[in-house]
């Protein structure tokens, strides 16, 4: 029989990570079902990748705390792993920046299954080799390419931030999506499909975009979770369980959101001034996403958090001051 091969892909998931969640973890079990039920895919691996200090969120803790809280949610994953390289770096560093190490990394480093990249544990390995044909009927190590795919794995509202003005580099965009590609999970009320069909740039890279319905409505935001916390009230199933102890142990998130709140977002303040001012023309594609896309910066639990004031609105216009 015709062997089919499929190829092999590696998830980066990006973020706050602050603190992480299981729906932090069940994204990468859903994107993983949705690419196998492809029949085109493998995924290798996972890597969680907590966003630095540097960042300057509101309410953001330390690296190293929500570095150990990532890798107390991943030991009981066998393919799962967590990565220290971009929340080391003294500056805040870009998404397409953290995806261009992973994959230099998965290019340097050869023949993937020498660094754990199979989902299968060594023992089981052994024991599928002892069986060639086993392994060409379920297609386990049937795969195409020595260097797996890497993808951005994200929510979808990190998917529609990339209409923000100012927060991506439209190079980055292009980077982001037309090189690596992106695995979209979506909640409950989110129609990123509709947003990808009213972008141009999404439009244009829409075959590597891959959309991913969440099929239980899940709303676990790190927002709220922080909120429970300082209110005394319990988060457990909620997160781990090895992570609510971390948190306990150290009295993590019992103090006010301030910390950064005078600080402007790493990326708002990069890429423009302090006292950056936007007029949207309604004869933009993008304006009647604005207000959406202002409710993000002010809401989303996932990645952003931005002090967005309007200033004025009139008519045609949207004018804020973030």
């Amino acid at each position: 029989m015709a062997v089919q091969m499929k190829t092999k892909v590696v998830l980066l998931a990006c973020g706050s990570f602050n603190p992480i969640t299981n729906m932090h973890m069940r994204m990468f079990e859903l994107a993983r079902d949705y690419l196998k039920d492809t029949g085109r895919y493998i995924v290798v691996k996972g890597i969680i990748s907590p966003v630095g200090d540097g960042y300057k969120k509101k309410g953001l803790i330390e690296n190293c705390h929500r570095l150990e809280m990532a890798r107390l949610a991943s030991e009981s994953s066998e393919w799962i792993s967590v990565d220290d390289w971009e929340s080391q770096q003294p500056v805040w560093v870009e998404t397409a920046k953290v995806l261009r190490h992973h994959h230099a990394g998965l290019i340097s480093s050869g023949d993937s299954d020498n660094n754990d990249l199979d989902t299968v544990r060594c023992g089981k390995r052994r024991k599928m080799e002892q069986n060639r044909n086993i392994c060409q009927i379920d297609f386990s190590f049937n795969t195409k390419g020595d260097t797996p795919q890497l993808k951005l794995l994200c929510g979808a509202d990190v998917l529609e931030s990339f209409a923000v003005p100012n927060l991506w580099k439209p190079e980055d965009i292009e980077e982001i999506l037309g090189r690596y590609g992106v695995v979209c999970i979506t909640r409950c009320g989110s129609d990123a499909e509709k947003f990808i069909s009213e972008s141009d740039v999404l439009s244009r890279h829409r075959k590597n975009i891959h959309v991913v319905q969440e099929w239980v409505t899940n709303d676990i935001s790190a927002t709220h979770v922080r909120c429970a916390i300082r209110k005394g009230h319990s988060v457990r199933y909620l997160l781990p369980d090895p992570v609510v102890r971390y948190i306990q142990d150290h009295s993590l998130y019992k103090e006010s959101e301030q910390k950064n709140a005078d600080d402007i977002l790493a990326p708002l303040q990069r890429y423009t001034s302090t006292n950056y001012r936007y007029t949207q023309n309604c004869s933009d594609p993008f304006a009647s996403f604005f207000s959406v896309a202002f409710g993000i910066l002010k809401k989303s639990s996932y990645l952003f958090s931005a002090q967005c004031i309007v200033l004025n609105i009139m008519p045609g216009k949207f004018l804020i001051r973030l």
